[in-house]
């Protein structure tokens, strides 16, 4: 099927949406001779661009070469579009515009996290604090024509109405008796300077064995001031039955988690203190010592892993006092996570799990490099967790067996909430 035209050729003027009675005998014609796949990528690209061309003249005002009073702005040409699809790629064409810009709603992004990062790059460009690569990713998403603040707004109006019902959504649908908390850090533009923004992150495994994203805000710094508020909001949110925190050993985070998570054990994260370790001894013995440590979390009971912690500590002791002290002193927060079920102790030792959404986030916020504000910022990892929390609830595999949790609640008709000093 050919696109209605001269010689075959696309012309916008011929485009309507309505197919008239010669197109759909030719269609009938197709449908019985052409191949299946064919037929339905050559009908879909042809739907598509007259849909795309209809959008446009609602947009400008005015079909092609009318006059009237309506009229916005004249086309300007157009650009090439390859869309991808199961029936294979449609060659569009997307109509330039000679003020402002234009993109069909149709091919908009449907995914919150790139709409989320077309916004923020949008909003940076529009600000003047862009990078040359921002600006080749500008161009490349078809916005060299004009971007107004007006329409930087819109996207990010429509967008920040689905990120707050997913930042602020009740969780008292379940129990969370394992919370991993977590930071990231990017730069973005506050009171006219460049600035470190942290971004915090909460997820949780439910009373089931699931997960879920349960948390992110943004600040200025890791203090226990904004990590005390960050808890809080969870637990106003409906965040209950936490037996376990696992983090780092960031002195403002520890102590918000004790002073408002009063019901729950603290474990703290095998892999930062590992890194810890590695501050106090020479390069060269890294790898020895790792291992060795490593040994304390591959026992069998819960006193075989204090037993060997204590183990561990005389024996690097002699060689490496500074390891010997900072192990004794850790024991108690670096062994927490064995006065849980068994089946459980590999997933709740480090922050591990929360790895992949700090890779998901940094290479997203790496493409903006300097944010135009931390509203920016919240904006973008928000789009992130949310897009990943989806496809933990889509698609659902146990973190931890059901089974194995009924021991964590062996009396259901008890609720624990972690509670706090109000």
């Amino acid at each position: 099927m050919q696109l209605s035209g001269v010689n075959g050729q696309f012309d916008p003027r011929g485009c309507t949406v309505a197919l008239s009675q010669h197109d759909l005998l030719r269609l009938l014609e197709s449908l019985r001779s052409a191949d299946g796949l064919e037929l339905v990528r050559e009908v879909a690209e042809r739907l598509l661009q007259e849909l795309i061309e209809a959008e446009a003249t609602t947009k400008i005002g005015a079909e092609w070469g009318e006059h009237t009073d309506t009229r916005t702005t004249w086309r300007n040409g157009h650009r090439e579009k390859t869309m991808t699809t199961q029936a294979g790629d449609l060659e569009l064409a997307i109509p330039k515009l000679r003020a402002g810009s234009f993109f069909p709603s149709l091919l908009e992004r449907r995914r919150r996290i790139d709409q989320a990062l077309y916004a923020v790059i949008m909003e940076a460009y529009v600000h003047g604090v862009s990078t040359r690569s921002v600006d080749d990713l500008v161009k490349a998403l078809g916005s060299d024509t004009g971007i107004s603040k007006s329409e930087v707004s819109r996207i990010c109006a429509d967008l920040d109405g689905q990120l707050d019902a997913f930042r602020t959504r009740p969780l008292d649908h379940i129990r969370f008796p394992y919370l991993f908390l977590d930071a990231t850090y990017v730069k973005a533009r506050v009171d006219h300077r460049i600035v470190s923004q942290a971004i915090v992150i909460a997820t949780g495994v439910t009373q089931d064995g699931g997960r879920e994203v349960v948390g992110v805000m943004v600040g200025d710094s890791e203090t226990e001031a904004f990590w005390a508020q960050f808890l809080r909001h969870l637990r106003e949110r409906g965040l209950s039955g936490v037996r376990l925190v696992i983090s780092d050993s960031h002195s403002g985070l520890v102590k918000a988690i004790r002073k408002v998570m009063l019901s729950a054990a603290w474990q703290r994260c095998r892999v930062h203190f590992v890194r810890n370790v590695f501050a106090v001894i020479p390069k060269g013995s890294a790898e020895m010592v790792a291992a060795t440590i490593r040994t304390i979390f591959a026992q069998p009971t819960v006193d075989a892993v204090r037993t060997q912690l204590d183990t561990v500590a005389d024996m690097l002791g002699r060689q490496f006092p500074k390891v010997r002290e900072m192990l004794l002193d850790a024991k108690e927060d670096l062994t927490a996570f064995a006065d849980f079920p068994h089946q459980h102790w590999k997933k709740i030792q480090s922050t591990n799990p929360l790895e992949r959404l700090n890779r998901e986030i940094k290479r997203r916020t790496d493409v903006v490099q300097v944010f135009p504000n931390p509203s920016a910022v919240l904006r973008l990892a928000t789009a992130v967790l949310a897009e990943l929390h989806d496809e933990w609830i889509a698609f659902p595999r146990r973190y931890l067996s059901n089974e194995s949790m009924d021991a964590l609640y062996p009396d259901d008709t008890i609720v624990l909430p972690a509670t706090s000093d109000g």
